[in-house]
């Protein structure tokens, strides 16, 4: 009801201008012990992947939060996994504004951030600070004008091992030049190789996850399963934003270059979890974000192969009520067809 009163007045804003004040109102309520409900305790949405226990299968997807502000305040709406970043060595501004654009009529976004964050040592005070009620996983990319990427990842990697739950190498966004070809060749095993040498050092030894573009032809998408599953790779993360325009969107700002989100995105998300868990045959864990905004959404995803989801966009037309509304949902159809829990529904669509 709070989020219907003040919708009008946050998308009379321009885009970054309203997310910047959700995340400051869901950090200052954070500090306050995020009293909005506290943590999902709920046996039959409880599961655990790469050796880790989430209260929900429901996690933030990276990108809402990058700085870690609002870590707390996140998981008090009911999300059991939080994922901060993408997270640079250095800080950088990103792509000149504006670069963030509501799709209303399509309940979609377009964004060409370009990874804007104050850097990897900024936010990791924050992260080992917040209570984390949650698991809390961590988002690392390369600056744009980085002349090694890898070099990049790896210093990620070893910075954010002693704080995160576990890490994501992300290589799947589309408004860092060049950063996609990551994803293929001996690009991708070296990365990878790289990674997993540098989270192995002394002490805490977190999951390493990837994240893949939707944007994938099918040889490329066996090439990287083939890639993850040698190099030890904990999980998929299946999608970020897509670089095509599906036909019939009608907002105003649907050319904009970047990467799109949102309902849209949808009918390609199911498409590229059905490729990857076919790739893998079922050896890797998979998450899957893009276009889920319903309960019965997400369990299509978890019967289609997901052992957990990720939203991001739903939450800009939804509100803040939307995670533990999906939690409600879930649950039910989990009751429904008789799944004792969630993994007894993973991949049995």
């Amino acid at each position: 009801m709070i989020f219907s009163a003040v919708r009008p007045l946050l998308f009379a804003l321009d885009g970054e201008r309203a997310h910047g004040l959700t995340i400051d109102a869901l950090a200052a309520w954070g500090s306050l012990g995020a009293p909005f409900g506290g943590t999902v305790r709920d046996p039959r949405l409880a599961t655990r992947v790469a050796g880790l226990d989430f209260a929900t299968p429901l996690g933030l997807a990276a990108g809402v939060d990058k700085d870690g502000h609002a870590i707390d305040g996140f998981f008090g709406l009911g999300f059991g996994s939080v994922e901060i970043g993408t997270l640079t060595p250095l800080p950088q501004p990103g792509n000149p504004r504006p670069r963030l654009f509501r799709l209303v009529e399509d309940k979609a976004v377009v964004n060409r951030m370009g990874f804007n964050n104050g850097g990897i040592d900024a936010a990791l005070p924050r992260a080992a600070r917040a209570k984390r009620a949650g698991v809390l996983g961590i988002n690392v990319g390369a600056n744009k004008d980085a002349t090694d990427r890898v070099a990049d990842y790896v210093h990620g990697v070893s910075r954010a091992a002693a704080v995160a739950d576990y890490i994501t190498i992300n290589i799947s966004s589309p408004n860092t030049p060049g950063l996609r070809d990551l994803q293929h060749g001996s690009a991708l095993a070296e990365l990878l190789a790289a990674a997993d040498e540098a989270r192995r050092g002394p002490g805490k030894q977190p999951p390493l996850f990837l994240k893949v573009a939707p944007d994938l032809d099918l040889p490329a998408i066996d090439a990287i399963a083939r890639a993850a599953i040698e190099h030890r790779i904990d999980a998929l993360i299946v999608n970020n934003t897509t670089i095509e325009r599906p036909f019939g969107l009608t907002s105003a700002s649907k050319d904009e270059a970047g990467g799109l989100s949102g309902a849209p995105l949808a009918p390609l998300a199911r498409t590229r979890l059905a490729d990857f868990r076919k790739a893998t045959g079922g050896a890797l864990p998979l998450i899957s974000a893009g276009g889920i905004g319903t309960g019965a959404e997400a369990y299509r995803r978890i019967l289609a192969g997901a052992s957990l989801v990720q939203l991001y966009s739903a939450l800009v037309y939804e509100g803040p009520g939307l995670p533990r509304r999906l939690n409600r949902e879930l649950s039910a159809v989990l009751a429904r067809d008789g799944y004792a829990n969630v993994a007894d529904a993973v991949g049995k669509g």
